[in-house]
């Protein structure tokens, strides 16, 4: 028989809730531990490849260290050294110059190839899949195969230059032309960037363009008024991949021209690898990769404050 309680409701009911509640808690306590196993392998890599070195880094940039002496603390000397370093001062000139001619360049190729592959045919599908296999070869047999195109004797651009009268440039031997030629090659990767802009331009509501025709606007207009507004959070997007890209550039530096002539390509990332992996000063090329982190971190926080006066979020229904 039941127990009645003093207010008329079963006695039992208290415990059966607690109980209900215990096997609850053990369920779920059971599903996050089977839920931690399967991201464990995950969280062991990022915190023994990712999480641990990041600190640690910063540790070396307070030290001298060439990894076979033990350490010898020096404070912010590192930093102070690096500031005072024509070497350092020339690699990110170099960096931000690379940055300024392939961006933009880029940017504007990918939205102009997505813009002619917008249709759903064949052909456009196709095409497609052209332009975005070459952002997924190899980055250093991508090296290779430029290295040789802007080969000044016999390599196929300064033979197609020369069939219209025009004698060709040393391109990677050239203090002038090496890092143009750098810019030129990053055009190749627009597949990746197109592909975005592919989406974004898909994602654009069709009543948007149906009431500009309405409106006597033409294509031009259109893109101009509908499509790059509605388009913008996709471009910022890229924008931001883009300038951490281009910033960290190293493979076509190490493979096609180690610095090039009179340091013309030494970016940024080749001066760290230098330091770190040729003259063995860790601490230092700690201290130039901390350098490097908090600029990107500077300026990726810099776009997102401008990109308040720019990008255009549709509103929710």
């Amino acid at each position: 028989m039941k127990e009645i309680g003093v207010n008329g409701l079963d006695a039992n009911q208290p415990h059966a809730s607690r109980h209900k509640k215990t096997q609850f808690s053990r369920r779920r306590l059971q599903a996050n531990l089977e839920g931690y196993l399967f991201a464990a392998p995950w969280l062991i890599g990022f915190f023994v490849f990712v999480f641990v070195p990041f600190f640690s880094s910063f540790w070396y940039s307070l030290n001298q260290w060439d990894m076979v002496t033990p350490m010898r603390f020096v404070g912010a000397q590192n930093y102070i050294r690096l500031f005072q370093n024509d070497i350092f001062w020339k690699s990110t000139q170099v960096t931000l110059a690379y940055a300024a001619m392939s961006l933009p360049a880029t940017l504007a190729l990918a939205m102009l190839l997505a813009l002619l592959v917008n249709r759903q045919n064949p052909l456009t599908l196709f095409f497609r899949g052209v332009f975005f296999i070459p952002a997924v070869a190899s980055g250093v047999a991508i090296a290779v195969l430029w290295r040789w195109l802007f080969n000044p004797e016999f390599g196929l651009i300064n033979y197609a230059l020369s069939l219209i009268g025009i004698e060709g440039p040393m391109w990677l031997a050239s203090e002038r032309w090496a890092l143009p030629a750098m810019a030129i090659m990053a055009l190749w990767g627009v597949g990746a960037t197109m592909l975005i802009y592919l989406a974004g331009l898909q994602s654009v509501p069709q009543h948007l363009y149906e009431a500009a025709d309405l409106d006597g606007a033409n294509k031009i207009q259109s893109l101009w008024h509908v499509t790059l507004p509605m388009m913008s959070p996709t471009i910022f997007y890229t924008i931001v991949l883009g300038v951490i890209g281009a910033l960290q550039v190293f493979t076509q530096a190490y493979v096609m021209t180690r610095g090039g002539p009179n340091f013309a390509t030494y970016f940024y990332v080749y001066n760290l690898y230098e330091e770190a992996f040729v003259k063995f000063r860790m601490g230092y090329a700690s201290a130039l990769a901390w350098v490097l982190f908090i600029a990107i971190l500077v300026l990726t926080l810099v776009q997102f404050r401008l990109a308040g006066r720019w990008v255009y979020y549709e509103a929710g229904d």
